[in-house]
């Protein structure tokens, strides 16, 4: 392997095999139709199977425009008083819903060993920049309020979503830092986020190809959510970090946004914000939904649940 070559995990490495050789097409070359469900199929193929869970449950709440449906995941039955997680999907606010991340959330909720109510907030290019972000910081407002339809007593928040999931993860929390819900963010876990213009940096030319997520990809997903470059609600990386809350930042080493995310650490570290950085090594973005593919993905799963856990024991909640 030469200076120039980035490590690849034995395992990550068939995979991207694998899909070179089924050589589909490209996003940009598809329709809306098309990508969603090819989103849809790689999960379902390349993920690990859902965890049987005491609760699996749809129910929605008002949003700016309409009803917003959320998926209740629990391991228990019934639950005391306690933090409530919430997941916002990636996709890059275009191509994902409450079914592309199922396994991943059931996943959460038996490691955790507490609720997760993931959001199915509006998509472009229907429903452009900021419906997706309004959405995930009215149903977290929601779940903030303990409604009866939810059956939970919430005590705090984590957020947790992955990709753009994870730009809707620092949003909500800076949101909510400005304008506080029922009960505080007292965790957020952005996972190879959206944080600053990934397609002004490094990273982005050089995993351009071949490592699941491409440039042109991020592109195509830009184009279609039409974020304002100047609005923190986009970027959150021009936002407010001194307020954060305690933060377990999850970047991918090939990922052509893994600079993105980068950035938003060393913004929480300039802002002497309570955080940790994990990079895992070797392995794309998407990883924490390639869990079958790459069965190494598990564990970089596991070690973040780790993490989540020893943040959340010094917060009071």
């Amino acid at each position: 392997m030469s200076e120039n070559t980035p490590f690849i995990r034995p395992d990550m490495k068939a995979f991207l095999d694998a899909l070179a050789a089924a050589n589909g097409p490209a996003i940009a070359d598809m329709t809306l139709e098309e990508a969603r469900a090819g989103y849809g199929a790689l999960h379902t193929m390349a993920d690990r199977p859902a965890r049987d869970l005491a609760v699996i449950r749809n129910l929605s709440c008002p949003g700016p425009a309409g009803d917003i449906g959320l998926r209740l995941y629990d391991a228990r039955e019934t639950r005391e008083a306690g933090p409530v997680i919430m997941f916002y999907h990636g996709g890059g606010y275009v191509i994902g819903d409450l079914d592309t991340h199922h396994n991943l959330c059931t996943e959460i909720a038996h490691l955790m060993d507490l609720p997760v109510v993931a959001v199915d907030y509006r998509c472009a290019p229907e429903a452009p920049f900021p419906a997706a972000i309004e959405d995930c910081e009215a149903a977290t407002r929601w779940v903030a309020s303990g409604p009866s339809e939810l059956g939970l007593t919430p005590t705090g928040l984590v957020t947790i979503g992955d990709s753009a999931g994870g730009n809707a993860t620092i949003v909500v929390g800076q949101q909510l830092a400005g304008n506080p819900a029922d009960v505080p963010v007292v965790m957020q876990v952005p996972i190879f986020p959206l944080a600053s213009d990934a397609l002004r940096s490094a990273s982005i030319d050089e995993f351009a190809t071949g490592y699941v997520l491409t440039k042109a990809a991020v592109e195509f997903f830009d184009a279609q959510y039409q974020p304002d470059r100047n609005d923190p609600r986009a970027f959150p990386i021009l936002g407010d970090h001194s307020a954060a809350p305690p933060t377990v930042l999850v970047t991918a080493s090939l990922d052509p946004i893994r600079n993105s995310g980068r950035d938003y650490g060393a913004a929480l570290s300039q802002a002497g914000a309570d955080h940790m950085l994990i990079e895992v090594k070797g392995v794309t973005h998407s990883f924490t939904n390639l869990r079958g593919a790459v069965p190494s993905a598990q564990a970089d799963l596991e070690r973040i649940i780790a993490a989540m856990k020893h943040m959340l024991a010094g917060a009071s909640v």
